[in-house]
C-alpha cells in the first residue's frame, strides 16, 4: 500500500472512531436535555462511523505495527443544540474536504479498496450532516424532531429515517442489513 494512502485511512479510522465516541456522550446529554429522538439519532450515527472505521481498518489489515494516528477532533460537550452544531461541523467536513481528499490521493495510486471504503463513508456523511441539520432546527425552538425510526446500513453506514430501503443506494446491501435505532 503507498504510504499517502495508508496515512489517509489511518486518519479516518482514528476520526471515525472519535466520532462514535463522541456521539455516544453526546445521546446520552440529548437524553438528559429531553430530546430521545436526537439521542437516538446520535446513537445511530455512532454506529454508521464505528461502521466506517471498521471499513477503514480492514483495508488496513495487512499493514501490522504500532503507529500514531492524527485526526482532527470536535470538543465540548454542551447543550443538545451545541452537541448538534459540532457534529454537522464535523460532518460537513469530511464531505467538502476530507473525504474528497483522500479519495482523489487513493484513486491515483490505484488503491481500490481504499478508494470504495471512503467513497461509501462520504455518501454516508452527506446524510449524515443533513439529519444533524434537521434535529438542530427543531432542537434550536425547543422540540425534539419527530423522526420515527432511523435505518442505518450494516455494510456502509448509510443512514435515513424511516423505513430502510429494498437497496442500499450506496452499497447495493439488502434491506435485511440495516438496523433500525
Amino acid at each position: 500500500m503507498h504510504p499517502m494512502t495508508e496515512a489517509n485511512l489511518k486518519s479516518a479510522y482514528a476520526g471515525e472512531s472519535q466520532a462514535h465516541m463522541r456521539y455516544l456522550a453526546w445521546a446520552d446529554k440529548a437524553e438528559r436535555d429531553g430530546f430521545p429522538t436526537v439521542a437516538r439519532l446520535f446513537r445511530a450515527v455512532s454506529w454508521a462511523e464505528q461502521i466506517h472505521a471498521t471499513s477503514h481498518f480492514m483495508v488496513l489489515r495487512n499493514q501490522a505495527g504500532d503507529d500514531q494516528t492524527v485526526a482532527g477532533a470536535v470538543f465540548g460537550y454542551g447543550p443538545t443544540v451545541q452537541n448538534l452544531t459540532g457534529a454537522i461541523g464535523g460532518e460537513e467536513f469530511e464531505v467538502a474536504e476530507m473525504y474528497p481528499a483522500y479519495i482523489a490521493v487513493a484513486k491515483l495510486q490505484e488503491e481500490t479498496s481504499a478508494v470504495r471504503s471512503f467513497e461509501w463513508a462520504l455518501e454516508a456523511e452527506k446524510t449524515h450532516a443533513a439529519l444533524y441539520t434537521l434535529a438542530k432546527a427543531a432542537v434550536e425552538v425547543g422540540n425534539d424532531p419527530g423522526f420515527e425510526v432511523v435505518n442505518v446500513c450494516s455494510r456502509c453506514g448509510h443512514t435515513l429515517v424511516g423505513e430502510a430501503p429494498d437497496v442500499c443506494p450506496i452499497c447495493g446491501a439488502r434491506k435485511e442489513t440495516y438496523r433500525a435505532f
